[in-house]
């Protein structure tokens, strides 16, 4: 059980640690002895846990970037139907943003910018991040069509098309911040979705 245990925390750190390099420095420009050297693991201990970067990326989609995406935006989604629908969209696209730190504001989403970044070139990678896009995709229809059947939501509204204006639009700006260094560009987005919103919400 100890070993397990062991196993499992050094499995936790090489993730952790590849995470925050990814993130930081971009998938491609991270290596192996990078990696190493910020978990201060020997090569026998590091290879016995993953053969390559790839099957490390893998992981990090798996177990971090996909937790990231649900606990931030479906999990939240959960409890929809004790919610005013337009007011729970409010505040998963634009409080959340309000809360990111200079970091996350400067290196944008780790999910994007693996789309990006090898998103077009990798069929594994591919298939990871476009299933956590659709997961999300399918949480927000849910909860629009529950919206709409409320009354709470226009009836002429296309939930599938409004759930992907809505991730693109929070993926997108996510991106465009990158190239700025102040947060005019979030407020911008900001007034923006929230137009977006209340224009689709049934007086």
């Amino acid at each position: 059980m100890k070993q397990s245990l062991k196993s499992k925390s050094t499995q936790d750190l090489i993730l952790n640690k590849s995470f925050e390099m990814f993130y930081s420095n971009g998938f491609k420009s991270t290596n192996i002895p990078d990696i190493m050297r910020k978990t201060s693991l020997s090569k026998g201990a590091f290879y016995h846990h993953f053969k390559n970067k790839h099957e490390i990326g893998i992981k990090v989609i798996e177990n971090i970037i996909t937790k990231r995406i649900q606990d931030g935006f479906i999990v939240p989604l959960e409890d929809y139907k004790n919610k005013n629908i337009p007011e729970l969209l409010l505040y998963i696209f634009t409080e959340r943003i309000k809360k990111f730190s200079e970091k996350e504001k400067e290196l944008g989403c780790p999910a994007n910018n693996l789309i990006n970044e090898i998103g077009c070139s990798d069929s594994e990678f591919r298939i990871l991040l476009r299933n956590l896009i659709d997961s999300w995709q399918i949480a927000l229809v849910k909860v629009l069509e529950f919206g709409k059947a409320k009354n709470q939501i226009h009836s002429n509204v296309n939930c599938s098309a409004l759930a992907t204006c809505l991730i693109g639009s929070f993926e997108g700006i996510r991106g465009i911040r990158k190239i700025y260094d102040n947060n005019q560009i979030f407020d911008n987005y900001i007034i923006g979705i929230t137009h977006y919103i209340n224009a689709i919400k049934k007086k």
